[in-house]
This record gives C-alpha cells, structure tokens and sequence, in this order.
C-alpha cells in the first residue's frame, strides 16, 4: 500500500558504484584528457589526490571537482578562474576533474562540454606576482616544446643550409671565371 515515490528497493549504492562516468582530467602543466572513472566518492577522491571540493563557476550544469586542501597541501598551481571581465578570482591547486551535473550527482559530460572544456583548459598555466595583481602566463607542455624545437632546427638547417649552398656555388663560381 506504500506510493511508488515512497518505495525503496535498494541502497542505491550497488548502482552507483557499478557506474561510471566520463570527466575531463586537468593535470598541472598538461593539456586536459578524457577518462572514464567510477562515478562513487572513493574514485573521485583518487583523481584529485585527497578530499573533494565541487566548484560550479560555469552557467553550463558542470562541476570542477578538485582537491579541497590543494592550495594548504602546497599542489602545484594549475588553472585560474576568471569572472566575466576575464580577471583571476581563484587559481585551481593540484589535479581537477570536469565533471557533467544530473539531477542528484556527478555524471558524464556531453561531447558537446568535453570539447568546450578542453578548448577552455587546453594550454596550462604558470602565474606570476606583478605589483598586487597575480597574473597567468600560458605556458607549452613537453610535448609541444619538443615539436617547437624540432621544426626550430629544421627551420635552421634548411636556412643555413640554402644559404651557403647558395653562397658557396655564387662564391666559386666566382673564382672559376
């Protein structure tokens, strides 16, 4: 005789922590990735290193998960928030997870808010003190230091290397007449 709305057939725990989510991992100095965790407490606090923090700085129904003592705990600094004039107002310490919002938890994000959030995070920051103001400056991960160097030496090979091709062949021909 109990309402359906009032009929508990189970915890609910078992569902939820047979599921998983897919987030949107942001490390220190990398650019973000996708990975599929298991939606329960216990694996976000794994990602993130300690205890959980939910920020929502977005209109968008998603969270930032990240640690909640990262700036106490001395993580690296990793992103900055910024209000509507684009100005820094917190700066994310440690790994953060971009996680979708259901009605009543943590869920995937849509394809549609992996890419907008990837766009958003792609380049890592490093920040800096000028005068009273904490400023970012966007830096280049490994991976892309390695390719700027490589086409960097290819650049300079080619360069100098028509250039004294060039130089040498004007050069004895010069001397040949």
């Amino acid at each position: 005789d109990i309402p359906d709305e009032y009929r508990i057939t189970g915890s609910g725990e078992a569902t939820e922590r047979d599921s998983t989510i897919a987030v949107l991992v942001v490390e220190p100095g990398k650019e973000p990735y996708v990975k599929e965790i298991d939606s329960g407490l216990e694996s976000l606090q794994h990602e993130v290193g300690g205890d959980i923090e939910a920020v929502y700085p977005y209109e968008e129904p998603v969270a930032l998960i990240c640690n909640d003592e990262g700036k106490l705990a001395g993580l690296p600094l990793n992103r900055a928030l910024r209000d509507e004039d684009g100005d820094i107002y917190d700066i994310l310490a440690g790994t953060f997870l971009v996680v979708g919002l259901t009605e009543d938890s943590f869920g995937s994000l849509t394809v549609e808010q992996m890419q907008k959030f990837s766009d958003h995070f792609k380049v890592p920051e490093q920040f800096a003190k000028l005068g009273d103001k904490i400023v970012a400056i966007p830096m280049i991960s490994k991976e892309q230091q390695k390719q700027e160097a490589t086409e960097q030496k290819d650049f300079e090979m080619n360069a100098d290397t028509s250039g004294l091709t060039a130089v040498s062949y004007t050069h004895l021909r010069a001397h040949e007449t």
